[in-house]
Protein backbone atom coordinates (compact mmCIF):
# COMPACT_ATOMS: atom_id res chain seq x y z
CA UNK A 1 0.00 0.00 0.00
CA UNK A 2 1.46 3.67 -1.37
CA UNK A 3 -1.33 5.72 -0.70
CA UNK A 4 0.50 9.03 0.00
CA UNK A 5 -2.64 11.19 0.99
CA UNK A 6 -1.19 14.10 3.06
CA UNK A 7 -3.21 14.91 6.40
CA UNK A 8 -6.78 13.77 6.95
CA UNK A 9 -9.79 16.20 6.94
CA UNK A 10 -11.02 15.23 10.78
CA UNK A 11 -14.28 16.45 8.95
CA UNK A 12 -15.72 14.01 6.89
CA UNK A 13 -18.93 15.47 5.46
CA UNK A 14 -21.54 18.76 5.78
CA UNK A 15 -24.95 18.18 6.35
CA UNK A 16 -27.84 20.16 7.18
CA UNK A 17 -25.26 22.98 8.40
CA UNK A 18 -23.78 20.45 10.88
CA UNK A 19 -20.18 19.22 10.31
CA UNK A 20 -19.69 15.30 10.94
CA UNK A 21 -16.45 14.44 11.90
CA UNK A 22 -14.86 11.24 11.10
CA UNK A 23 -14.35 10.59 15.14
CA UNK A 24 -18.04 10.29 15.49
CA UNK A 25 -18.50 8.20 12.28
CA UNK A 26 -15.95 5.52 13.00
CA UNK A 27 -17.65 5.41 16.91
CA UNK A 28 -20.74 4.70 15.35
CA UNK A 29 -19.76 2.17 13.26
CA UNK A 30 -18.02 0.56 15.99
CA UNK A 31 -21.10 0.48 18.13
CA UNK A 32 -23.66 -0.28 15.52
CA UNK A 33 -21.12 -3.77 14.23
CA UNK A 34 -21.17 -4.54 17.74
CA UNK A 35 -24.88 -4.27 18.64
CA UNK A 36 -25.29 -6.43 15.36
CA UNK A 37 -22.66 -8.99 16.75
CA UNK A 38 -23.98 -9.28 20.38
CA UNK A 39 -27.52 -10.11 19.23
CA UNK A 40 -26.33 -12.35 17.03
CA UNK A 41 -24.79 -14.37 20.05
CA UNK A 42 -27.53 -13.20 22.60
CA UNK A 43 -29.66 -15.23 20.63
CA UNK A 44 -27.77 -18.36 21.04
CA UNK A 45 -27.51 -17.59 24.96
CA UNK A 46 -31.19 -16.52 25.53
CA UNK A 47 -31.19 -13.20 25.49
CA UNK A 48 -33.78 -11.19 22.96
CA UNK A 49 -32.26 -8.67 20.95
CA UNK A 50 -34.44 -6.20 22.37
CA UNK A 51 -32.55 -6.76 25.61
CA UNK A 52 -29.60 -5.22 24.19
CA UNK A 53 -31.66 -2.14 22.26
CA UNK A 54 -33.21 -1.47 25.25
CA UNK A 55 -29.35 -1.51 26.73
CA UNK A 56 -27.56 0.40 24.59
CA UNK A 57 -30.17 3.25 24.11
CA UNK A 58 -29.40 3.44 28.46
CA UNK A 59 -25.61 2.74 28.25
CA UNK A 60 -24.40 4.82 25.40
CA UNK A 61 -25.36 8.15 26.54
CA UNK A 62 -24.13 7.49 29.89
CA UNK A 63 -20.97 5.40 28.62
CA UNK A 64 -20.39 9.01 26.44
CA UNK A 65 -21.02 11.39 29.38
CA UNK A 66 -18.52 9.62 31.80
CA UNK A 67 -15.89 9.19 29.30
CA UNK A 68 -15.74 12.61 28.56
CA UNK A 69 -15.99 13.26 32.27
CA UNK A 70 -13.03 11.27 33.36
CA UNK A 71 -11.37 12.88 30.38
CA UNK A 72 -12.21 16.43 31.65
CA UNK A 73 -11.72 15.55 35.48
CA UNK A 74 -8.01 14.58 34.89
CA UNK A 75 -7.62 17.78 32.96
CA UNK A 76 -9.22 19.82 35.14
CA UNK A 77 -6.50 22.50 34.83
CA UNK A 78 -7.26 23.50 31.44
CA UNK A 79 -11.06 23.18 31.47
CA UNK A 80 -11.63 25.06 34.58
CA UNK A 81 -9.80 28.12 32.75
CA UNK A 82 -11.90 26.77 29.49
CA UNK A 83 -15.15 26.12 30.52
CA UNK A 84 -16.48 26.19 26.85
CA UNK A 85 -14.55 23.46 25.83
CA UNK A 86 -15.74 21.03 28.19
CA UNK A 87 -18.74 19.40 25.77
CA UNK A 88 -16.93 19.72 22.45
CA UNK A 89 -16.57 15.88 22.20
CA UNK A 90 -15.98 16.10 18.47
CA UNK A 91 -12.82 17.76 18.84
CA UNK A 92 -11.74 14.30 20.57
CA UNK A 93 -11.15 13.84 24.71
CA UNK A 94 -13.15 10.78 25.72
CA UNK A 95 -11.59 8.62 27.99
CA UNK A 96 -12.58 5.01 27.37
CA UNK A 97 -11.73 3.82 30.85
CA UNK A 98 -14.57 6.90 32.21
CA UNK A 99 -16.93 5.56 29.56
CA UNK A 100 -16.38 1.46 30.49
CA UNK A 101 -16.69 2.19 33.82
CA UNK A 102 -20.12 4.14 33.19
CA UNK A 103 -21.67 1.45 30.62
CA UNK A 104 -20.95 -1.04 33.52
CA UNK A 105 -23.02 0.47 36.25
CA UNK A 106 -25.93 0.54 33.75
CA UNK A 107 -25.78 -2.69 32.71
CA UNK A 108 -25.51 -3.71 36.47
CA UNK A 109 -29.01 -2.28 36.62
CA UNK A 110 -30.23 -2.40 33.71
CA UNK A 111 -29.95 -6.78 34.02
CA UNK A 112 -31.46 -6.25 37.50
CA UNK A 113 -34.56 -4.62 36.45
CA UNK A 114 -35.16 -7.59 33.42
CA UNK A 115 -33.83 -10.22 35.42
CA UNK A 116 -31.01 -11.41 33.20
CA UNK A 117 -27.78 -12.55 34.56
CA UNK A 118 -24.98 -9.70 34.27
CA UNK A 119 -22.22 -12.36 33.90
CA UNK A 120 -23.84 -13.80 30.83
CA UNK A 121 -24.71 -10.69 29.55
CA UNK A 122 -20.67 -9.02 29.97
CA UNK A 123 -19.50 -12.22 28.51
CA UNK A 124 -22.08 -11.87 25.21
CA UNK A 125 -20.74 -8.31 24.76
CA UNK A 126 -17.16 -7.97 25.85
CA UNK A 127 -15.58 -9.42 22.63
CA UNK A 128 -17.71 -7.13 20.58
CA UNK A 129 -16.74 -4.19 23.13
CA UNK A 130 -12.70 -5.14 23.00
CA UNK A 131 -13.84 -5.25 18.76
CA UNK A 132 -15.80 -1.23 18.80
CA UNK A 133 -12.67 -0.45 20.97
CA UNK A 134 -10.16 -1.13 18.37
CA UNK A 135 -12.51 0.09 15.48
CA UNK A 136 -12.45 3.38 17.30
CA UNK A 137 -8.97 4.16 18.17
CA UNK A 138 -9.01 5.07 14.16
CA UNK A 139 -10.96 7.89 15.36
CA UNK A 140 -8.17 8.87 17.29
CA UNK A 141 -6.26 8.48 14.09
CA UNK A 142 -8.12 11.09 12.06
CA UNK A 143 -7.34 13.47 14.93
CA UNK A 144 -3.56 12.71 15.34
CA UNK A 145 -4.33 12.13 19.28
CA UNK A 146 -3.52 9.85 21.65
CA UNK A 147 -0.17 9.30 19.99
CA UNK A 148 3.14 8.39 21.29
CA UNK A 149 6.36 10.34 21.77
CA UNK A 150 8.57 12.16 18.47
CA UNK A 151 10.19 9.35 15.98
CA UNK A 152 11.80 9.84 13.25
CA UNK A 153 9.98 8.71 9.67
CA UNK A 154 12.83 6.06 9.50
CA UNK A 155 11.55 4.48 12.56
CA UNK A 156 7.71 4.23 10.92
CA UNK A 157 8.99 2.76 7.82
CA UNK A 158 10.85 0.23 9.37
CA UNK A 159 7.47 -0.89 11.01
CA UNK A 160 6.42 -1.69 6.81
CA UNK A 161 3.13 1.15 7.87
CA UNK A 162 1.17 2.31 4.54
CA UNK A 163 2.56 6.11 3.65
CA UNK A 164 -1.14 7.39 5.17
CA UNK A 165 -0.61 5.94 8.21
CA UNK A 166 3.05 7.96 8.59
CA UNK A 167 1.51 10.81 6.78
CA UNK A 168 -0.83 10.89 9.30
CA UNK A 169 1.93 11.01 12.40
CA UNK A 170 3.54 14.13 10.57
CA UNK A 171 2.03 16.94 13.28
CA UNK A 172 3.47 19.89 12.47
CA UNK A 173 6.41 18.59 10.99
CA UNK A 174 7.21 16.13 13.80
CA UNK A 175 6.47 12.53 14.01
CA UNK A 176 5.22 10.74 16.31
CA UNK A 177 4.71 7.15 17.50
CA UNK A 178 1.30 5.53 16.45
CA UNK A 179 0.32 4.08 19.43
CA UNK A 180 -3.28 4.22 18.76
CA UNK A 181 -2.69 1.66 16.08
CA UNK A 182 -1.11 -0.72 18.73
CA UNK A 183 -3.98 -0.39 20.69
CA UNK A 184 -5.94 -1.10 18.17
CA UNK A 185 -4.53 -4.39 16.81
CA UNK A 186 -4.01 -5.45 20.27
CA UNK A 187 -8.06 -5.07 20.58
CA UNK A 188 -8.58 -6.67 17.71
CA UNK A 189 -6.55 -9.58 18.61
CA UNK A 190 -8.04 -10.01 21.97
CA UNK A 191 -11.73 -9.97 19.72
CA UNK A 192 -9.96 -13.05 17.83
CA UNK A 193 -8.78 -14.48 20.70
CA UNK A 194 -12.18 -14.80 22.56
CA UNK A 195 -14.80 -15.42 19.79
CA UNK A 196 -12.28 -18.55 19.00
CA UNK A 197 -12.42 -19.41 22.45
CA UNK A 198 -16.11 -18.96 23.83
CA UNK A 199 -17.90 -21.78 21.91
CA UNK A 200 -14.94 -24.14 23.34
CA UNK A 201 -17.53 -26.36 25.68
CA UNK A 202 -16.10 -26.63 29.69
CA UNK A 203 -13.58 -24.12 28.56
CA UNK A 204 -15.38 -20.64 30.49
CA UNK A 205 -17.87 -20.72 33.02
CA UNK A 206 -20.42 -17.66 33.13
CA UNK A 207 -18.64 -14.24 33.78
CA UNK A 208 -15.15 -15.41 32.59
CA UNK A 209 -15.32 -14.32 29.24
CA UNK A 210 -15.40 -10.81 30.60
CA UNK A 211 -12.83 -11.23 33.10
CA UNK A 212 -10.38 -12.90 30.39
CA UNK A 213 -11.48 -9.15 28.32
CA UNK A 214 -10.64 -7.26 31.42
CA UNK A 215 -7.39 -9.22 31.96
CA UNK A 216 -7.01 -8.97 28.47
CA UNK A 217 -7.15 -5.14 27.78
CA UNK A 218 -5.94 -4.06 30.84
CA UNK A 219 -2.26 -5.69 30.37
CA UNK A 220 -2.20 -4.22 26.76
CA UNK A 221 -3.20 -0.65 27.61
CA UNK A 222 -0.44 -1.24 30.41
CA UNK A 223 2.09 -0.77 28.24
CA UNK A 224 1.12 0.98 25.09
CA UNK A 225 -0.02 4.04 27.53
CA UNK A 226 3.42 4.28 29.14
CA UNK A 227 4.61 5.50 25.19
CA UNK A 228 2.01 8.46 25.36
CA UNK A 229 2.53 11.66 25.68
CA UNK A 230 -0.72 12.66 26.27
CA UNK A 231 -2.31 11.17 29.62
CA UNK A 232 -2.23 12.64 33.04
CA UNK A 233 1.07 11.28 35.82
CA UNK A 234 0.23 10.12 38.61
CA UNK A 235 3.57 9.34 40.25
CA UNK A 236 5.35 6.87 38.52
CA UNK A 237 2.72 5.99 36.25
CA UNK A 238 -0.04 7.60 34.19
CA UNK A 239 -3.41 7.54 35.54
CA UNK A 240 -4.66 4.73 33.54
CA UNK A 241 -1.84 2.92 33.84
CA UNK A 242 -2.68 2.53 37.55
CA UNK A 243 -6.59 1.77 36.39
CA UNK A 244 -4.94 -0.63 34.02
CA UNK A 245 -3.12 -2.71 36.86
CA UNK A 246 -6.06 -2.47 39.78
CA UNK A 247 -8.21 -3.96 36.77
CA UNK A 248 -5.95 -6.10 35.91
CA UNK A 249 -5.20 -7.87 39.34
CA UNK A 250 -9.20 -7.59 40.30
CA UNK A 251 -10.13 -9.44 37.11
CA UNK A 252 -7.26 -12.24 37.86
CA UNK A 253 -8.42 -12.23 41.03
CA UNK A 254 -11.97 -12.82 40.40
CA UNK A 255 -11.63 -15.01 38.09
CA UNK A 256 -9.47 -17.77 40.61
CA UNK A 257 -11.93 -16.85 43.23
CA UNK A 258 -14.65 -17.48 41.44
CA UNK A 259 -13.48 -20.79 39.68
CA UNK A 260 -12.31 -22.47 42.76
CA UNK A 261 -14.80 -21.00 45.64
CA UNK A 262 -17.40 -21.69 43.59
CA UNK A 263 -17.57 -24.19 41.76
CA UNK A 264 -21.13 -24.59 40.92
CA UNK A 265 -21.34 -21.29 38.47
CA UNK A 266 -22.89 -22.36 35.34
CA UNK A 267 -20.82 -23.06 32.25
CA UNK A 268 -21.15 -20.18 29.50
CA UNK A 269 -21.70 -22.85 26.98
CA UNK A 270 -23.70 -25.88 28.26
CA UNK A 271 -24.82 -29.03 26.52
CA UNK A 272 -28.08 -27.66 25.45
CA UNK A 273 -26.32 -24.23 24.22
CA UNK A 274 -24.15 -25.54 22.26
CA UNK A 275 -26.93 -28.11 20.21
CA UNK A 276 -28.56 -24.56 20.03
CA UNK A 277 -25.75 -23.30 18.30
CA UNK A 278 -25.42 -26.06 16.18
CA UNK A 279 -29.07 -25.97 14.95
CA UNK A 280 -29.38 -22.03 14.99
CA UNK A 281 -25.98 -21.34 12.75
Amino acid sequence: MNFNLGAIDPIAFNFLGFQVHWYGVIIGVAVLLALYLAVNEGKKRGIVADDFYDFILWALPIALICARAYYVIFRWSYYSANPSEIYRIWDGGIAIYGGLLGALVVLIVFCRIKKLSPWLFLDVISPTVILAQGIGRWGNFINQEAHGGPVTRAFLENLHLPNFIISQMNIQGIYYQPTFLYESLWDILGFVLLICLRHRQHLFKQGEIFLTYVAWYSFGRFFIEGMRTDSLMLGALRVSQWLSVILFVLALGIFLYRRYYLPNNPWYLTGNQKKLMVIIT
